[in-house]
């Protein structure tokens, strides 16, 4: 059902995938919006497993901080086979994970975020939302040029004029790396919200959560994994008196 737009000012939509910083930015939403919705994708994507974080992570968010729970709205899941049927990506197909000729990494799915906040918006529109979220960062990160500022800054722009509304895309990672991303869930929920993002949510691209490490679960080696835990260890050595 379609909510009033006049009212959306202070509601946002987060891309919310199940991974860390996914789970990390709808608690910033939470923090600062009266009502925040979340979405995800499938997209056939190899570690369609985060899907199934989404409602623990949810739940728990709910159960450590109250007042988010009275904020959080709807969640919504779509499918977008399509992107995994155009693309030939080590996201999207069972190949080894490296690099291509380019430089960039085999995971990278061309056009998935610009996808994404495309459809994102497309919901925000009919929901009446203003504000739209999502994970991108530039500063420690797998050299996704749609994850770049100038990319998403420039979305924002062509999504304004093509809906003729005035959506703003937060991206509260955008110059931080994993180490303070980690730093910065701790800020908004405490140890308790680090504490769930370990344990419930999931980053590796492999699918991997047989074996659980320090920082969560994850096979430990694809480049997912090694940001990750390089990150956690940082944020650890940085809390140690």
């Amino acid at each position: 059902m379609a909510t009033d737009p006049i009212a959306g000012d202070d509601a946002a939509l987060v891309l919310f995938s199940g991974g860390q910083d996914s789970a990390t930015c709808l608690a910033w939403a939470l923090d600062r919006f009266a009502r925040v919705e979340t979405l995800g994708f499938d997209y056939g994507q190899r570690h369609r497993i985060e899907l199934d974080c989404r409602q623990t992570l949810r739940a728990g968010l709910v159960a450590r901080e109250p007042a988010w729970g009275r904020r959080l709205g709807e969640d919504h899941t779509l499918a977008l086979d399509a992107l995994s049927a155009v693309s030939d990506t080590a996201l999207t197909r069972e190949s080894e994970i490296g690099f291509e000729a380019s430089g960039l990494p085999n995971t990278f799915v061309p056009g998935r975020n610009i996808v994404f906040l495309t459809f994102a918006a497309a919901l925000a529109y009919r929901r009446g939302i203003r504000h739209i979220v999502g994970g991108m960062c530039e500063t420690d990160y797998s050299g996704y040029p749609d994850c770049r500022d100038d990319a998403i800054k420039a979305l924002q722009v062509a999504l304004n004029l093509g809906m003729e509304r005035r959506f703003v895309l937060h991206t509260p990672l955008m110059w931080i790396d994993k180490a303070q991303t980690w730093g910065l869930a701790q800020s908004l929920g405490g140890r308790a919200l680090v504490d769930l993002i370990v344990e419930d949510s999931h980053t590796c691209y492999l699918g991997e959560r047989g074996q659980r490490h320090e920082w969560g679960y994850g096979c430990g080696t694809c480049p997912a994994c090694r940001l990750r835990a390089e990150g956690y260890a940082r944020f650890m050595a940085s809390e140690a008196p």
